[in-house]
């Protein structure tokens, strides 16, 4: 049996985003891992348009192909990890359309977070949850938070140090939300689907 794949989706499209260094971070440290195939999702890559549908894909098919597209790609994995930067006490606007353009390919996927800002992105992440739950999705307890003066450590806009001069106070958020990601992929990649 093969392992559920899981897109590390990053949701911020800025020319001067910090989600990059937090990405590869994540992704060399997941690359080995024994029970789940990560893959990373760029929202620059996906050329989605914003959501002009009659209605979400629930009730009717969408009819732009880039909309469709990207509901095929995502119907491909059995879970996500949102890298999640916090504007304004939510996510961007670029990743609240991503989630938007879908709604069956999210439904009965584990969802966890990757998060940063002033105070490690919690209140973004707490607005994704929300809209993973209307979206059928599972979300997460356990997430990796990137704030306050570790932020400030490897942030341009800090010191810019490596994520290796955070890694010990990220371990104990990546170990949890990394073996409570891998209990529900596996309970869920066969599950039916609505």
């Amino acid at each position: 049996m093969s392992n559920p794949r899981i897109a590390v989706i990053i949701g911020s499209t800025r020319k001067t985003r910090f989600a990059d260094k937090p990405a590869q971070w994540f992704m060399d440290r997941v690359a080995d891992h024994a029970d789940l195939d990560f893959e990373l999702v760029d929202l620059r890559d996906q050329d989605l348009p914003f959501f002009d549908e009659a209605a979400s894909n629930l009730w009717a098919p969408s009819e732009d192909p880039r909309a469709v597209a990207w509901q095929q790609k995502l119907a491909g994995f059995d879970g996500f990890v949102f890298v999640v930067a916090e504007y304004n006490h939510s996510i961007t606007g670029a990743l609240k359309n991503a989630l938007d353009q879908a709604y069956k390919e999210w439904n009965r996927k584990p969802m966890a977070a990757l998060a940063y800002g002033g105070v490690g992105g919690a209140r973004a992440v707490e607005q994704l949850r929300l809209i993973a739950v209307e979206l059928q999705m599972v979300p997460l307890r356990n997430a990796v938070h990137i704030g306050g003066g570790d932020f400030m450590k490897v942030s341009p806009l800090g010191e810019d140090a490596p994520m290796s001069a955070i890694k010990d106070h990220l371990q104990g958020g990546l170990d949890g939300m990394l073996d409570e990601l891998t209990f529900w992929a596996k309970l869920l990649k066969d599950a039916p689907k609505p």
